[in-house]
C-alpha cells in the first residue's frame, strides 16, 4: 500500500474542505484531499447553488403575471419544468471547474477520489493509500435527517439531494418540514406550477424572529401555498403514483411527490472515528473553541461536521481559522456573529440574537431600533414595501439584527460587520448611502436610536434656543 505523509489531510471536498486545501497548499503545505462523492460538496451540487438557481427560475415565472401595478399587462407564464432544471444544471456546471479535481491538482493538491476511513489516531486510508498526516481536517458536511415516520422508507421520498434531478413536474408536492429549505423549495415549486403543501410539526420558520417570519408566511400563503403548522406526520404510504401522508390527527394529504426537509445531520458515518479516538456528539465532532478535536489533537473539524450552525459561509470561515492554527500555530476561536438568510421572496436574514433571544440575554438593557421598508423610497418605487429592519442595541452597540424584505440577505452583511467589529450604532448612522437604495434602511434604523434622544429631549431644545439667542 502506498504511504503518503502530507502536512495536512483534508477529508471532504465541500466548501470548508476546498478552502482549507486551497489555502494550505498555496502557503507551501503538502496537502492530500479525499472525496468519495462529488467535488464541491452539498452546496454546489444539492444545496445553495441549485436552490438559488431554481428560485431564480421561479421568480422569472412569477414576474410574468406581476406587471399590472407598473402598467405592464400580465401574461400567463408557460413553465417548462425540465428547462428550468436545465438552467439549474448549467449554473452548477459553470461553477464546477472552480471546485474541480483538475483545478486542485493544478494547485499542487494530491486528490484521492474515494471514501476515507481512519485506521488509527494518526492514519487514514483511501484509494489504496495510507495517509500519515501531521494534521487531519474533517470536512464531510451533513446529510438530510429522516424523521421517524412510519412507512417513509417504503413509500419513497425526495430530499435536497434528489429533487433537483426531478424533471417531470408533480401536480401536487408535499413538503415535510417548514424550515428554510422547506420554505424555499415550497415557493420555488409553487411558482413553477405545483400545488404545494408544507407540513410542520411546530411553527414554520420557527427558529426565526416570529414577527419577521409572519411577513414571509403571509406572502407565501397569499401566493397560494398551504402551510400546516402544528401538524405532526404519523405515517406515509404510496399506491401507484400517489403518496399519502397521514397526520396524527387522522387527516390524510395526497400528492405525487414528497420532499423531506426536516433538518440535517453530520455526515460522519463510515469514517472510522472510533479508531481515530475522535469523540462525537449527535451534532458532530466534539471540538474545542479552535475547532480541534477534544480527544485527538491531530484532528480538526469544520463546517457542518463541527457540530455548529450549518452554513456554507461558516464552513469557509472555519477553513481560515484552521489554516491559521494548523499551519502557523496561531491561537484562534470560532466565535463570531454569523449571519443567515432564507431566500424566499421576501427574504429573511438574521445576525446575532433575535429580539426574543436578546430580551432573555440582556433584559432591560435592550433597546430596539426599527425602520420599515414602506419608509424607503427605493422600495416604494419597486413596490416592495413589505418588511422591516429591526436592530437589537445594548449600551449603544448593535448586538443583533433582523431583516425581512427585498435583498435582506445582502443588507444583513453591514450589520454582521458592525457586530463583529463592535461598532457603535452612531457609526452606522453616520455612513452615507447612495440615494435611492435599500442601504438607506440601515441608516434609518440606526437613526431611530438617536431620534428620541435628540428630538424628544427638552435639554436639547433649550440648548438650541439658547444658541439661537446668542446669534
Amino acid at each position: 500500500m502506498k504511504v503518503l505523509t502530507p502536512h495536512l489531510c483534508v477529508i471532504g471536498a465541500g466548501s470548508g474542505g476546498l478552502s482549507v486545501a486551497a489555502g494550505a497548499v498555496q502557503m507551501g503545505a503538502a496537502v492530500v484531499l479525499i472525496e468519495g462523492g462529488e467535488m464541491g460538496g452539498d452546496c454546489l451540487n444539492h444545496g445553495c447553488v441549485p436552490s438559488k438557481a431554481l428560485l431564480a427560475a421561479a421568480k422569472a415565472a412569477k414576474a410574468m403575471g406581476a406587471g399590472a401595478p407598473f402598467g405592464v399587462a400580465p401574461a400567463r407564464a408557460e413553465v417548462d419544468f425540465a428547462a428550468a432544471k436545465d438552467h439549474v444544471r448549467r449554473v452548477i456546471d459553470g461553477i464546477a471547474p472552480h471546485d474541480s479535481q483538475e483545478r486542485f491538482e493544478g494547485l499542487g493538491v494530491d486528490v484521492i477520489r474515494d471514501w476515507a476511513r481512519f485506521v488509527s489516531p494518526t492514519e487514514a486510508e483511501a484509494g489504496g493509500a495510507r495517509i500519515r498526516a501531521r494534521r487531519f481536517v474533517i470536512a464531510t458536511g451533513s446529510r438530510p435527517a429522516m424523521p421517524p415516520v412510519q412507512g417513509l422508507e417504503e413509500a419513497g421520498y425526495l430530499t435536497n439531494e434528489t429533487i433537483f434531478a426531478l424533471r417531470e413536474r408533480p401536480r401536487r408536492l408535499l413538503i415535510l418540514g417548514g424550515g428554510p429549505i422547506g420554505m424555499e423549495m415550497a415557493q420555488a415549486h409553487l411558482r413553477l406550477g405545483c400545488e404545494v403543501t408544507v407540513v410542520e410539526a411546530l411553527r414554520a420558520l420557527g427558529r426565526e424572529d416570529e414577527e419577521a417570519a409572519a411577513v414571509v408566511l403571509a406572502r407565501l400563503r397569499a401566493e397560494g401555498l398551504t402551510i400546516r403548522e402544528g401538524a405532526k406526520a404519523a405515517s406515509v404510504s404510496r399506491e401507484g403514483a400517489v403518496t399519502t401522508l397521514t397526520l396524527e390527527s387522522g387527516e390524510r394529504l395526497e400528492a405525487e411527490a414528497l420532499l423531506v426537509a426536516a433538518g440535517r445531520r453530520p455526515a460522519l458515518d463510515g469514517l472510522g472515528l472510533e479508531a481515530a479516538g475522535v469523540e462525537t456528539t449527535r451534532a458532530g465532532v466534539k471540538v474545542d473553541s479552535g475547532l480541534r478535536s477534544v480527544s485527538n489533537r491531530r484532528v480538526y473539524a469544520v463546517g457542518d461536521a463541527a457540530g455548529g450552525a450549518q452554513f456554507t459561509h461558516l464552513a469557509g470561515w472555519h477553513a481560515g481559522l484552521v489554516i491559521r492554527n494548523a499551519l502557523f500555530r496561531l491561537p484562534v476561536k470560532a466565535e463570531a456573529a454569523i449571519p443567515r438568510a432564507t431566500f424566499t421572496e421576501p427574504e429573511l436574514a438574521q445576525v446575532g440574537p433575535t429580539e426574543a433571544e436578546a430580551r432573555e440575554i440582556y433584559g432591560a438593557k435592550l433597546e430596539i431600533c426599527r425602520a420599515d421598508y414602506a419608509e424607503n423610497d427605493r422600495a416604494r418605487a419597486e413596490l416592495k414595501t413589505e418588511g422591516f429592519v429591526k436592530v437589537m442595541v445594548v449600551k449603544g452597540r448593535p448586538v443583533g439584527a433582523t431583516i425581512v424584505g427585498a435583498h435582506a440577505g445582502d443588507l444583513v452583511s453591514l450589520w454582521s460587520l458592525a457586530i463583529a467589529k463592535r461598532l457603535k450604532i452612531g457609526d452606522v448612522a453616520g455612513f452615507v448611502a447612495p440615494y435611492p437604495t435599500y442601504g438607506e434602511l440601515a441608516k434609518r434604523a440606526a437613526g431611530a436610536y438617536f431620534s428620541p434622544r435628540l428630538f424628544g429631549s427638552p435639554m436639547v431644545k433649550r440648548i438650541v434656543r439658547l444658541l439661537a439667542k446668542l446669534g
